[in-house]
């Protein structure tokens, strides 16, 4: 780099923003290399929300079938729930396995030794985690349209809104879990497969949040995913936007993501002072 007549290096202001970029890209393309000559790999982000698909599709099939052409709606309504759903859980897995991934391979405490910023990494698990999840979930999407003429994206634009909201959902639940394994270790790590399972019956994904018993009601529309799943029907069922079940679930997203990053910052702090990152995992 130049420098001027006083012996300074000029400052530019793309400098920062840049580095950190660049960070982000290292650890993202950390990620990816592994993808490249591993076709296992790749055939198991996509396993899962296919064979959801086929599955569910057979059943929705079935129950269009069997109660006549009015229930096709209900019976697509149902094959969206299961498409959208898995937008959350590849995010939310997505996430937490690339973070694990540099747990066993010893590489977290290599990792911070490095400029990389914790913020920094959070961002290349975010980068991971989407494409993660689009690699899973787009071609189960155009598979459900190929085989029982489910087209997930007739509901028009308002769809990009639905996996938005659903993958920021994801994203702060991860953030939950790696700061679960950043303070307990090996002892969390089964909960970034299962944690998401179990707010399923809460985030109402096949059925109406009215179906709930009323003491439970509550419960499950701070739940963001209830809020996306309650849209999802207006639009296949009704035909319209439900503009305010979208604005609480983004509203929700930013409580949940915000509280998520407060903790995981908290354990971050916490698992450094006392050297953990450099022993979790063994």
């Amino acid at each position: 780099m130049s420098r001027d007549r006083s012996g300074a290096t000029p400052r530019t202001g793309h400098g920062p923003a840049l580095a950190s970029a660049r960070r982000i890209w290292g650890m993202m393309y950390r990620h990816l290399a592994l993808f490249r000559r591993s076709w296992p790999r790749v055939l198991e982000l996509m396993y899962w929300p296919v064979l959801q698909m086929i599955v569910w599709g057979f059943v929705t099939a079935y129950v269009a079938g069997v109660q006549g052409n009015t229930a096709s709606l209900f019976a697509g309504a149902l094959l969206g729930g299961v498409l959208l759903w898995e937008v959350a859980l590849r995010s939310q897995m997505g996430f937490a396995i690339s973070f694990l991934e540099e747990i066993w391979s010893r590489n977290l405490g290599h990792v911070f030794v490095s400029p990389l910023r914790p913020w920094e990494l959070v961002a290349a698990l975010v980068g991971m985690s989407a494409i993660r999840m689009f690699t899973g979930v787009l071609p189960a999407v155009g598979l459900a349209w190929l085989l029982y003429g489910f087209g997930l994206f007739a509901m028009g634009p308002v769809v990009v809104l639905f996996f938005a909201a659903l993958m920021i959902m994801g994203w702060a639940v991860a953030l939950g879990v790696t700061s679960l394994i950043l303070r307990h270790g090996a002892g969390a790590e089964a909960l970034a497969w299962s944690v998401l399972f179990g707010l399923t019956p809460f985030a109402a994904v096949f059925y109406p949040v009215s179906v709930l018993p009323a003491w439970l009601q509550p419960l499950a529309l701070l739940t963001p995913a209830a809020h996306v799943f309650e849209g999802m029907r207006a639009a296949l069922l009704e035909g319209r936007i439900a503009w305010g079940h979208l604005g609480w679930a983004f509203a929700l997203d930013l409580v949940w993501l915000g509280a998520m990053a407060a903790l995981f910052m908290n354990q971050f702090r916490r698992a450094r002072e006392r050297g953990a990152l450099l022993s979790i995992g063994e």
